[in-house]
């Protein structure tokens, strides 16, 4: 299979065309082509046409286990479907739940790509069915539906967003999974607000360095654990008002002290098991508590009493398993509220290394091994490519 496509090369001028539905782009399923309307020639009435390979370099899990089964090999580039884009890939973020897919242990959902990856940054090169929000040659960084470590990936219309100003396509990858389920669980399922106080665990995880970063841009007194007290410097430094060394300190005390008793107002817990009592105890009156995952286990037994007396709120969530619809929801919530302060560079993600493709499995041991401070990104994209998309 090969696409033959119009590209439109005029300049998109002012960035906030990027979010409008400016083109109605469609998609006609001729053989090995996908051709796009009048809508997507140049200025003058010209067209060019780039060509998308019939095959690309990913990496496949050969069978659940460690991180030597992932292995890179030859696909078949994806079809777009009605309302994706396809996105040559430049970078993809790497993110726990890769590490879950890997062993077994994160189903993949029946109509996801069965390749890992949840996030990436790109160039949209081909529009499918009644996709219109971009144009051929946008720069986006976008949430997939699994797929993301290869060369090319497809994503959802609505699940793209553009990136912020001089940002690099590395950092941008960074960005939709990692962004996208702290803004979900943490402000638009606890509603944290200016003024209270907000504990995340495991604040050098690429996670934890972005809870950090948007409470403390939306006003909010900011608590955290990590392992080291290298890691607690470099949760300080992006802004927690008070970092545990959970190694060396009772963590749990010190946050009863440092709030006078009172608790905190929101926790994000990655952590569960034996630290869910812990938590409850931790919680301010009409306190809100999320998990998102279980790093020391998903089973506790729990005295729900302080629950109770406290009017707590217990939820949680993933954000894979949401429906487009509720995707969308996300992704809009974060353009309007917290996209313009990654455009004003008032917070930004926190790139710790990065591996190229083949390299993946190196990239799941060093998340496995938790030694990083921030994200992990692939590096897909060769260097001809980087200096085109730059």
């Amino acid at each position: 299979m090969c696409f033959s496509l119009p590209v439109s090369l005029s300049d998109i001028g002012d960035r906030s065309e990027a979010l409008q539905y400016a083109h109605n782009i469609t998609c006609v399923h001729a053989p090995q082509k996908v051709i796009l309307n009048q809508s997507a020639r140049q200025q003058d009435g010209s067209k060019v046409t780039a060509t998308i390979p019939d095959t690309m370099h990913a990496i496949t899990i050969e069978t659940p286990g460690g991180p030597e089964v992932l292995r890179i090999s030859s696909q078949a580039v994806p079809t777009p479907g009605d309302r994706e884009v396809l996105v040559r890939v430049a970078a993809a973020g790497v993110n726990r739940p890769d590490c879950l897919q890997r062993l077994g242990r994160y189903p993949v959902p029946p109509d996801a790509s069965p390749l890992p990856g949840l996030e990436i940054a790109g160039e949209v090169v081909a529009a499918g069915g009644s996709a219109s929000r971009w144009r051929l040659g946008d720069r986006v960084m976008a949430l997939t539906h699994g797929g993301g470590y290869a060369e090319y990936c497809n994503a959802h219309e609505d699940h793209c967003l553009p990136i912020p100003t001089g940002m690099s396509l590395t950092e941008a990858a960074a960005i939709p999974e990692t962004f996208f389920t702290v803004w979900y669980n943490v402000f638009m399922r606890c509603k944290l607000r200016d003024g209270e106080t907000f504990l995340v665990h495991g604040g050098s995880s690429g996670i934890g360095s972005t809870a950090i970063q948007l409470a403390k841009a939306f006003g909010c007194v900011v608590i955290t654990t990590a392992g080291s007290d290298e890691k607690c410097r470099f949760c300080e430094n992006l802004g927690a008002d008070r970092a545990i060394n959970y190694r060396d300190e009772d963590w749990q005390q010190i946050v009863g002290n440092y709030t006078g008793g009172r608790g905190v107002d929101v926790l994000l817990d990655m952590v569960a098991g034996p630290y869910m009592q812990k938590n409850l105890d931790s919680m301010a009156r009409d306190g809100r508590y999320v998990i998102i995952a279980f790093l020391q286990g998903p089973v506790a037994e729990l005295n729900m009493r302080v629950v109770v007396a406290k009017r707590l709120t217990l939820t949680g969530s993933t954000l894979r398993p949401q429906t487009i619809e509720e995707k969308t929801q996300i992704a809009k919530s974060f353009a309007e509220n917290a996209l313009p302060l990654l455009e004003s560079g008032a917070i930004a993600p926190t790139i710790y290394e990065t591996f190229a493709l083949r390299d993946a499995a190196l990239a799941h041991e060093l998340m496995e091994s938790s030694r990083h401070m921030g994200k992990i990104v692939l590096t897909v994209a060769d260097e001809s490519m980087k200096k085109e998309l730059s």
